[in-house]
């Protein structure tokens, strides 16, 4: 048995299990089943919405998203520069070119100037503008709800880390034109593999469901439009379900590991917290330090394993990244300043206090020389 502290591991102490053998014993195993359904009336619960439809993933739900909101190919679709390839690729799946804008030092999430000077002068027709949470944290959506709402753009919520987080009292995916959740398995709510699209058009919500499905119409082999194959099984709804049964028991978990971590580094000049915004409440999906550089980034990251402990590195700038080198962007140089900076430490809802005081007594050990 190894002594290693991994970085986030499911925590499967419900009934997943129990719901699983239910799946098998009633042969409910497909995208055919009743916990699916259960799912999407409990996730469109929890961020405020009239609908939620499961898919497979978060990038494919990002997608269908997208093309629920109107994305043509060749259409332009705004995407923060710091974020992970999902929200990028996404684009390109429903045939957009991504414009890639950048964030705020404050928030680490969308600039509101840098949206209003693309949308004020775009490099071709802007069909929907994506913020994303960062880190389980809220962004700050209403200066750019107001800028999509002048602008006649649909606004989707990249919450794919983000449930049981909080903007000014609202759950975060109830608070732009739709919203998707991520249920991979290092997200806090794991269903193994799987993501969810929240709306408040009940159209929207009938055309997601049908076009994720092949968009068959009936019994027969007869289809209204061309469609994709993303529905979530019923197996992993059944894992998804208890997993929103402890939902607030992990996410406290997890703001109490956040919490024990920023008060470990606070007064340190070479380690600085996750920014924690007054509108917002954080469901610390991952809990992260920045560093002064990438080459400390990398130190820290290699300074842990020595001591058995998993640490990784947060997200890179996709726009100096190859498969997006023609994109058009927008950029401030704050994102390229977060590129490879930010270190994710073991924050698992599991997490004991013996282990997060083993990674806390190892953080006070670093820095030493960093690599170069």
């Amino acid at each position: 048995m190894t002594n290693r502290i991994p970085l986030a591991v499911p925590d499967l102490r419900g009934n997943e299990g129990a719901y699983l053998s239910r799946c098998v014993q009633d042969n409910w195993v497909s995208s055919a089943g009743p916990f699916v359904t259960e799912c999407e009336k409990q996730v469109a619960a929890l961020a405020g919405r009239a609908h939620a439809v499961a898919s497979v993933n978060g990038t494919t739900a990002l997608q269908l998203a997208m093309v629920a909101a109107g994305v043509k190919p060749g259409d332009h679709v705004v995407v923060p520069d710091w974020t992970f390839a999902a929200t990028a690729n996404a684009a390109h799946h429903a045939g957009a070119i991504p414009v890639f804008a950048d964030v705020t030092e404050d928030n680490w999430s969308l600039d509101p100037a840098v949206l209003e000077a693309i949308l004020r002068d775009p490099p071709g027709r802007i069909a929907a503008v994506v913020v994303v949470h960062v880190l389980g944290h809220p962004a700050d959506v209403d200066p750019l709800l107001a800028l999509c709402e002048k602008a006649g753009v649909p606004l989707i919520e990249d919450a794919a880390g983000a449930i049981g987080a909080r903007y000014k009292g609202r759950p975060v995916g109830g608070l732009g034109d739709l919203a998707i959740f991520s249920f991979n398995g290092n997200k806090t709510v794991t269903a193994g593999g799987g993501g969810m699209i929240v709306t408040n058009d009940e159209a929207q919500a009938k055309r997601l469901r049908a076009i994720s499905a092949q968009a068959r119409s009936g019994a027969e082999y007869q289809y209204d439009a061309i469609g994709f194959n993303y529905r979530m099984t019923n197996l992993n709804a059944g894992v998804l379900l208890a997993q929103i049964e402890r939902l607030e028991e992990m996410v406290a978990a997890k703001r109490r590991i956040a919490a024990t971590y920023d008060g470990a580094i606070a007064g340190r000049n070479d380690l600085r917290p996750t920014p924690r915004a007054p509108w917002g409440e954080s469901a610390c999906w991952l809990s992260s330090v920045r560093c002064g550089s990438q080459a400390e980034a990398r130190s820290l990251v290699e300074h842990m394993a020595e001591h058995d402990i998993e640490a990784r590195t947060f997200w890179r700038t996709l726009s100096d990244q190859a498969p997006y080198a023609h994109a058009p962007r927008r950029l401030t140089g704050v994102a390229a300043k977060l590129s490879g900076t930010v270190v994710s430490l073991p924050c698992s809802s599991s997490l004991t206090d013996e282990q997060q005081s083993r990674v806390i007594a190892a953080l006070a050990k670093w820095p030493r020389k960093a690599s170069r």
